[in-house]
């Protein structure tokens, strides 16, 4: 485990509504290995403001409370699955502020590969992946029961779609409840026609929060 004090500094929160019913994390792309923290400016970061204020301005009402997972280091690194323990921060901290709500992950590369490994908290109902790093052998087991939407360009360079269609049959057989969603254009930066991949993935998630509640 982290420092005591990590878990909330992992979760910046863009909106705290009093009584949030629903909960949506943002977590950003990164890089395979680097122990160096984000940059202040931090381009992956920014990519993914576009999609958290599709998913506020889609809401019907100002009860989503809306997160982005803040990285302490920029890389996956090995067997260290630093951004994985930084979601889990962020998802342990968002249990400190509120009763047990539906919570969507939104990850983006790297940051969807650590979505759908966090996914394993019983916070979390959903995922929904942005061209995200599925290499072989990742695991799935503990996604049954959960919902795994992936939009990928199958001509993305950076990331391999195919990967992510592999993965998301082994989510299937585990049990998940899965989509596969590919893109005609964007490529991995999702520039390209970004506001089809704002909109759907707004769609997607305000989708899954809807669906009814199996938390405990």
């Amino acid at each position: 485990m982290n420092h005591p004090d990590a878990a909330h500094r992992a979760l910046r929160l863009r909106t705290s509504p009093a009584m949030p019913r629903t909960a949506a994390l943002l977590l950003h792309g990164g890089t395979s290995e680097s122990l160096a923290p984000p940059s202040a400016l931090n381009l992956p970061g920014v990519r993914m403001w576009p999609f958290g204020r599709a998913i506020l301005r889609a809401a019907p009402t100002g009860d989503v409370l809306l997160g982005t997972v803040r990285y302490r280091h920029r890389g996956w690194n090995g067997e260290r699955t630093d951004p994985l323990h930084d979601a889990h921060d962020a998802l342990d901290a968002l249990t400190a502020l509120t009763p047990p709500v539906p919570t969507v992950l939104v990850g983006h590369s790297m940051g969807g590969r650590a979505a759908l490994r966090a996914a394993e908290h019983p916070y979390v109902t959903g995922v929904v992946a942005l061209a995200p790093w599925c290499p072989p052998g990742e695991p799935v087991a503990h996604l049954r029961g959960k919902h795994v939407i992936i939009l990928h360009d199958p001509r993305d360079r950076v990331t391999s779609a195919d990967e992510s269609w592999d993965f998301l049959h082994r989510a299937e057989q585990a049990g998940a409840l899965t989509q596969a969603v590919p893109m005609p254009r964007g490529g991995h930066t999702m520039l390209r026609d970004g506001n089809s991949w704002h909109r759907l993935t707004a769609a997607l998630t305000l989708g899954l929060l809807a669906e009814p509640s199996r938390l405990a």
